[in-house]
């Protein structure tokens, strides 16, 4: 049965019937400070009596592209969206303008949107997915068309990127990267991985993209960037930025930048930089970056809490359970495998005991994302982390296992 809910706040859901829920999906991550943070309502409530769009500029929208790019290691120039499958598609759209070449490398398991052109091998099955050095283009829905300049491979596997990239030498304009893959598990780079996709792209000439739409100010005020230190040269930010109102936005080097606002490459929409959705992103970005100590002390010590609690769960109940994340959003699955490293280790858990958790805990009271993800907000606390935990282990114990 569906969840239908009828409020939010906090670190709380009420649904339609009364039943209240601590929620650890937080609207897929954008919940970052809570449901409903005083000061992002505050801002909106303000913002819809002046003006809901204006279809120009305001000064609102300059005052968070500088607050954005003094946050983010990477980011000389800002454009907005408002939600981030646009914001990943002007990117892809810009590497292609900005190098003038035709082709695109993602990454297998990595989502980047819903739209046409990136909506491949997000979730393919393994018997389409072909062989692990070459893996094929497989549509995520009935209604595409067939992969125009993409080329797929495995993530954490450098011989192959390495591989491929020389095989497709002076074609690829760009390479795409959830730096962390929170859309499959929650899985970090191997060391000195991402470091060497960097010297990859400089070696060819290709812009590499991260897409930090989930990671972005989730895990350091400058987003997976600067908690990884590695630089891209376009990043895409959402979720967490607005604290659940809908805005993204396209960061990145001046240089390949500037190949919008000279009117090389098109970027438009009647909604980019909406003034309540910007007055949101303000008030949001002013407390991640003003308060930060407290804000990501608070994420990483209910992150640790939480995960600790839960492998001691899974531990006492006798269930083969792998936890894992940077804490503030991390991934649970059944498996006996010691580590998840990729798309395919994915696949290999058992994603069905997974959904058939998600219903428990539901039931329970406790709200995590259906596939194992879990995102902590600053409104969870000390005891709301002890009262999951208590949940999760009757859950478990309630699950037929074997």
């Amino acid at each position: 049965m569906p969840l239908y809910v009828d409020r939010a706040s906090g670190a709380r859901l009420w649904d339609v019937d009364g039943n209240s829920y601590l929620d650890y999906v937080l609207g897929q991550g954008p919940a970052l400070l809570g449901h409903c943070p005083p000061a992002v309502v505050a801002a909106v409530t303000e913002q819809v009596a002046r003006g809901i769009v204006y279809s120009a500029q305001h000064a609102a929208e300059a005052r968070v592209a500088e607050r954005l790019c003094a946050m983010v290691p990477a980011a000389e120039r800002v454009r907005f969206n408002t939600v981030g499958s646009e914001a990943a598609h002007a990117a892809w759209r810009l590497a292609r303008g900005f190098t003038g070449r035709p082709k695109i490398l993602k990454f297998e398991g990595h989502y980047h949107g819903w739209l046409d052109p990136v909506l491949y091998s997000v979730h393919p099955s393994l018997d389409d997915a072909g062989p692990q050095d070459h893996p094929r283009a497989v549509p995520g829905t009935a209604g595409q068309p067939p992969a125009a300049d993409l080329v797929i491979c495995p993530w954490n596997d450098l011989d192959a990127l390495t591989r491929l990239m020389d095989e497709h030498a002076g074609q690829i304009a760009a390479v795409v990267t959830e730096p962390v893959l929170c859309n499959t598990g929650a899985i970090e780079p191997d060391p000195g991985y991402l470091q060497a996709v960097r010297e990859l792209c400089d070696r060819h000439g290709s812009l590499l993209i991260f897409d930090e739409i989930i990671t972005g100010f989730r895990l350091a005020p400058g987003g997976a960037q600067e908690y990884l230190g590695v630089s891209p040269d376009l990043s895409v930010f959402g979720k967490a930025m607005a604290g659940g109102m809908q805005v993204s936005a396209l960061a990145g080097r001046a240089a390949v930048m500037d190949a919008i606002s000279s009117g090389k490459v098109a970027h438009a929409g009647t909604f980019n930089s909406q003034p309540v959705g910007i007055a949101a992103a303000e008030a949001t970005l002013r407390i991640l970056d003003e308060q930060r100590e407290e804000v990501y002390g608070t994420l990483y010590a209910r992150g640790r809490q939480l995960m600790t609690g839960l492998r001691a769960a899974a531990a006492k109940a006798g269930v083969p359970m792998l936890v894992d994340g940077p804490g503030p959003v991390f991934q649970t699955y059944f498996t006996d495998a010691p580590a998840v490293r990729d798309y395919r280790d994915f696949a290999r858990t058992d994603r069905a005991m997974m959904a058939r958790l998600h219903t428990a805990l539901l039931d329970r009271g406790v709200n995590m994302v259906p596939r194992g993800l879990w995102f902590l907000s600053t409104a969870h606390t000390e005891a709301d982390v002890a009262a999951t935990v208590e949940v999760f282990e009757d859950a478990l114990r309630s699950l037929p296992l074997g």
